[in-house]
């Protein structure tokens, strides 16, 4: 007897149609599963023996033969003991198999039957409906998730002997429904608000100007000086997530498994790795690639703290990402690409002990031990941040002011202003921010007029910019001007955007 079962294996972010295929043949009794099974599909046949045995049903003593097809795909995770348990329930004749060749399964089996949650059910229903297959069985605890996928029925069950009545048709399971407009609607509060920092009024305007373009930001300052905190409100000023781009989140962290019950991301994401973080943990990677940080502040905020203390080779993979939106992960067996289109935010001390320049106390270090500090930074990742700012620390009558400050609800209106007039400008463009332009789109949107040009002119000159710097200059400029509402980059914003680079970073940071 022959059975056949559509799952999916999960590599990087889509899944790959798998055949599950079980035969049971005469002979002596024996179970193996062929396909190119890692560890946790073999460990599978105990899982199921006794999933099936204690649900009430007969575990066939026969030689048994599961195939994953297609069998130079390699098979990873525990999502295919439930299509292995159904597919031998059908071959054996303990369940009808009218509904076989219309869903998909995906589930992990407890011994005593249950069906528990797993990775990466989002990308198996988009999977699933790109097999124009009708539906998809997956673990109730998962099927809201995946209930997010149009056009795609959605079974939640919670026992194999449920999801063996399903498909025999003796029972009828209504299809999952998640209202994502009501999730969206319900994301909790911001509780973080910019009204909480006190003075910093540039680097409050930097921020703002970061969040308005979609622009990589670096602060400098010394401990106590509020980088961390303005960096952690960065997200109460973005534009809230749309469903697409709620789905384009949530996808990730479903492959990841940080999903933690949640069946929908609705807020940007904001990600603060610890400077002890390896090159493999910030970029993705592992035996079985998965999504790194870069990949898992997608559409929302990387904040790397204390950044000089990053080792350089974790650093430097940031290159990549930052210019194309994705990172690739090649390994031995497989390559993948993960979406990385994020925010970088950096802080970091002027110096090693941070009180170079003030901060209430007086630096001792070296000028070799403060170069060698600034050093840790490379001119090409520095190239890529388009704005940096100084964040001295607060004097006495800042620490003690009480009077109103604006809250990030001004701000945050400021930002949807200039985010709608960039929406406008490069509709139908596959890009939604300044931060994003092309350089042909640079010379398209972002000409100045000619006393901004001569003014460009002399910084170009005297900062030795580089052409990557002088690209950002301008989509700086074209952002400060969206704020303003303007539709020509003027020699003010040009002025203002030429500031946010005063710090000659190659210069800075080389200097002791």
């Amino acid at each position: 007897m022959l059975a056949r079962l559509q799952s999916h294996a999960v590599l990087g972010m889509d899944a790959r149609l798998v055949a599950v295929e079980a035969d049971l043949g005469w002979g002596l009794p024996a179970f193996n599963i062929v396909g190119l099974p890692d560890a946790s599909v073999r460990e599978a046949k105990e899982r199921v023996r006794a999933g099936i045995a204690n649900s009430q049903f007969e575990f066939p003593l026969r030689r048994i033969t599961v195939n994953l097809a297609p069998a130079d795909l390699r098979k990873e995770g525990s999502q295919f003991d439930l299509p292995i348990a159904l597919s031998l329930l059908a071959a054996s004749g303990q369940m009808k198999s009218a509904l076989l060749t219309d869903f998909g399964a995906a589930g992990e089996l407890s011994l005593d039957g249950a069906v528990r949650s797993i990775s990466g059910a989002l990308a198996m229903a988009e999977g699933a409906r790109r097999s124009r297959l009708r539906g998809l069985v997956v673990p109730e605890a998962n099927a809201e998730e995946a209930a997010l996928i149009d056009g795609l029925e959605v079974i939640g069950v919670d026992s194999l002997r449920r999801a063996a009545a399903f498909f025999s048709g003796e029972e009828t399971l209504p299809p999952a429904r998640v209202d994502t407009a009501a999730l969206l609607k319900a994301r909790s509060a911001e509780v973080l608000d910019l009204a909480d920092v006190k003075g910093q009024q540039h680097a409050r305007r930097a921020l703002e100007v970061c969040a308005a373009g979609g622009h990589n930001l670096l602060m400098i300052g010394p401990p106590g000086s509020g980088k961390t905190m303005l960096a952690r409100r960065l997200p109460s000023i973005l534009p809230p997530l749309d469903i697409n781009e709620a789905i384009e989140v949530t996808r990730i962290y479903s492959v990841a498994g940080l999903l933690d019950g949640n069946c929908l991301i609705a807020k940007r994401p904001f990600r603060s790795p610890h400077h002890t973080i390896s090159h493999v943990g910030l970029a993705g990677g592992g035996a079985s690639p998965r999504p790194g940080e870069v990949s898992l502040a997608h559409l929302g905020v990387l904040f790397l703290d204390e950044l000089p203390e990053f080792s350089r080779l974790a650093l430097e993979t940031l290159r990549q990402p930052m210019e194309d939106g994705q990172i690739s992960v090649s390994r031995a067996l497989t390559s993948v690409t993960f979406p990385s289109r994020f925010m970088l935010v950096a802080a970091m001390n002027p110096c090693p002990c941070g009180y170079l320049g003030g901060g209430g106390r007086t630096c001792a270090c070296p000028p070799q031990k403060v170069a060698a500090y600034r050093s840790r930074i490379s001119g090409p990742l520095m190239d890529r941040v388009d704005i940096a700012v100084e964040v001295p620390a607060l004097n006495k009558k800042e620490l003690v002011s009480t009077g109103n400050r604006e809250g990030s609800g001004a701000v945050a209106g400021r930002v949807a202003a200039a985010r709608q007039r960039q929406a406008w400008r490069f509709n139908a463009t596959g890009i939604y921010c300044n931060a994003q332009m092309r350089a042909g789109q640079v010379e398209q949107f972002c000409r100045p007029g000619e006393a901004a040009s001569q003014l460009l002119d002399a910084a170009i000159d005297r900062l030795s910019l580089s052409a990557r710097s002088h690209q950002r200059i301008l989509k700086v400029a074209r952002t400060i001007a969206d704020l303003d509402g303007a539709g020509v980059i003027e020699p003010a914003h040009l002025a203002e955007a030429i500031s946010y680079r005063g710090i000659d970073h190659r210069g800075w940071l080389g200097a002791g």
